[in-house]
């Protein structure tokens, strides 16, 4: 397969994945319209459409679902092939890309790197901030920090001290609580505040928990938060008898094939030590 065929490839199999172009785009972190144009790309160069698309979003063809198995199959070939190539580099340099939330990545994870550009100054980290899950079969990224209830069974990961969220505002007078939105509608607390607080207290929120802690600190209205987050952002107080604290693991791992490189299993033993001693 061609070069330019193959990279289109990604952005079609993402959008099968995710079911819409606005949901692929975001978790292959571009714009709406260069998923469009890869995808046209691909049709254009293997004989036609794909997709029926509709207000419901995009769905294979009929016909077209024995094609897209059998390039799924060439392309998990080639990465394993990719991975294999990567374990056979042993030397602890080289560069290692984490994938975690934008809160982590702005509370925890410099820490972590101040400890490892000491202990390993030749390594370069680089740090993909992103509240959708990358797909890691496609080493997207090379080690995530994440937290959740279950995790693929193809990822190898060590769970370190659980996130805690709590709601947060400037008062307890505040009787509105901010919606989680995007991939934090799939979350545990909201899936609390669904069961919990009635439609009329909600408001429009966001899909980023550091935003949601600035419109509480604007005084707007009850925000669930990390409690790492909650506890420094000035002005917010822990709204204790709103809501029981809720506690999901903060994993740390990646593909099973990338376990034993040195490079990721240095980063990763580094970032659980570090997190396995922190107050999250």
């Amino acid at each position: 397969m061609h070069s330019s065929n193959w990279d289109n490839l990604r952005y079609v199999l993402s959008v099968i994945e995710a079911g819409s172009v606005s949901a692929a785009a975001r978790d292959l972190g571009v714009n709406h319209a260069t998923v469009l144009r890869r995808v046209a790309a691909f049709e254009a160069q293997n004989g036609g459409a794909l997709f029926d698309r509709n207000a419901n979003g995009y769905r294979l063809l009929p016909g077209k679902e024995a094609l897209v198995q059998a390039v799924r199959e060439v392309e998990n070939a080639v990465l394993s092939v990719e991975r294999l190539m990567l374990g056979a580099n042993p030397q602890l340099s080289g560069v290692v890309r984490i994938s975690s939330t934008d809160t982590i990545c702005q509370y925890l994870l410099p820490d972590v790197l101040q400890s490892l550009k000491a202990e390993a100054p030749q390594l370069e980290i680089e740090l993909l901030s992103n509240n959708s899950h990358l797909n890691f079969a496609r080493m997207e990224a090379d080690l995530f920090v994440r937290p959740a209830m279950t995790l693929p069974e193809d990822m190898i990961a060590t769970s370190v001290r659980p996130l805690v969220f709590r709601a947060y505002a400037v008062s307890p007078e505040q009787d509105k609580w901010f919606r989680l939105q995007g991939p934090l509608a799939r979350s545990a607390p909201a899936k609390w505040l669904s069961t919990n607080v009635q439609g009329d207290s909600l408001r429009s929120g966001s899909d980023s928990f550091v935003v949601l802690s600035r419109m509480a600190q604007s005084g707007a209205g009850i925000a669930i938060l990390p409690s790492f987050v909650g506890e420094q952002v000035t002005g917010l107080v822990h709204l204790v008898d709103r809501m029981p604290d809720i506690e999901v693991p903060i994993w740390v791992g990646s593909h099973q094939d990338l376990r034993d490189i040195p490079r990721i299993r240095a980063v990763r033993n580094c970032v659980i030590t570090h997190l396995s001693g922190s107050q999250t």
